[in-house]
């Protein structure tokens, strides 16, 4: 009887206890859910703030790279070339073609100034860039297109500067190097003094002559000579065509040798002294300037800024190589 008054008054004391366990763990598992919930809130807040900003961002940048101005009234256009002329960032075609239709068709843009900072580069993009501000000067010929030299603007940069009414330099500027070059290396005899099999299968004889672990025949040699003499002589016709009877021709000049700016005015590669200021205020007659270069936008500077364009950059150094470069 004692027993079982013991166990009686055991199980009445435990239900409290079990009561007590009960409501905790129901505590602890609503107070953890409210927390995942309030997680989840905070977590849609901050994606949503986020793809605002992305949204904005796209909108804006977008916007201001196509250059979309109005009520600008009188103006200088300007257009920078600043880097190699290259199929890819502000000296492609690419980049610079857009901006100087906007600059010419702008009815409040009274002369275009293209501030030309280049070592040269692909003879394709300065072609290019050549022939359409060729074509623009044709279509608008009340609007004269000069062109501003900076630190160099050498072979494939000077290339594109022939084609404006005007050139003006810093007298300690670098200007010419009238020339084409298409570099790269041979291996091949290091890999006979280490004992390596170049083993290249092409279908066409001439496929693989540019393979810098394959030797290179007199033929080929001769063939490369010959096309880079081709592209050559069209750069030489194009700076004659561009500077006409302004070019005091020397047995040097079509050489690949560059010359400083006061040189090159001697020389006739360029025409006078100025800088942008100077050829707005006192040759254009304009000192308010606009900017219309093509800026990068924000999707590419995210991409590469995160890395994503690793792998498309090493595919073209790989594509560049033995590509004739006016450099």
């Amino acid at each position: 009887m004692n027993d079982q008054l013991t166990n009686s008054q055991t199980g009445e004391a435990g239900k409290p206890e079990s009561n007590w366990e009960r409501q905790l763990l129901e505590k602890l598992a609503t107070d953890s859910l409210r927390e995942q919930r309030l997680r989840r809130r905070w977590g849609i807040f901050f994606k949503f703030v986020f793809l605002t900003v992305i949204i904005f961002g796209f909108y804006y940048f977008s916007d201001y790279a196509t250059g979309e101005m109005e009520n600008l009234g009188h103006h200088t256009a300007l257009i920078e070339i600043d880097g190699n002329i290259e199929s890819e960032g502000a000296g492609s075609a690419h980049s610079v073609i857009p901006a100087l239709n906007r600059a010419f068709a702008d009815p409040g843009s009274v002369a275009v100034v293209v501030r030309i900072n280049s070592p040269g580069g692909s003879p394709v993009q300065a072609g290019m860039i050549n022939d359409e501000i060729v074509r623009l000067r044709k279509e608008y010929q009340d609007k004269k297109l000069y062109v501003v030299v900076d630190e160099i603007c050498a072979s494939g940069g000077y290339y594109i500067a022939v084609a404006a009414d005007k050139i003006y330099v810093n007298k300690a500027s670098v200007v010419g190097s009238i020339g084409v070059l298409m570099d790269g290396f041979g291996f091949t005899g290091i890999m006979e003094k280490l004992g390596v099999e170049r083993r290249l299968m092409t279908a066409g004889e001439n496929k693989g002559f540019m393979d810098p672990f394959s030797p290179q025949t007199e033929k080929q040699k001769a063939f490369s000579q010959a096309m880079l003499n081709e592209i050559h002589q069209q750069f030489i016709d194009t700076v004659r065509a561009g500077r006409g009877k302004r070019l005091k021709e020397t047995p040097e000049m079509f050489s690949g040798l560059f010359w400083i700016g006061s040189k090159a005015v001697e020389m006739g590669l360029a025409d006078d002294f100025g800088s942008v200021d100077s050829v707005a205020r006192d040759v254009v007659k304009v000192e308010n300037i606009v900017d219309y270069t093509q800026k990068e936008g924000l999707p590419e500077r995210v991409l590469k800024k995160f890395g994503a364009s690793i792998g498309s950059s090493a595919a073209s150094t790989i594509l560049k190589e033995n590509v004739p470069s006016m450099r």
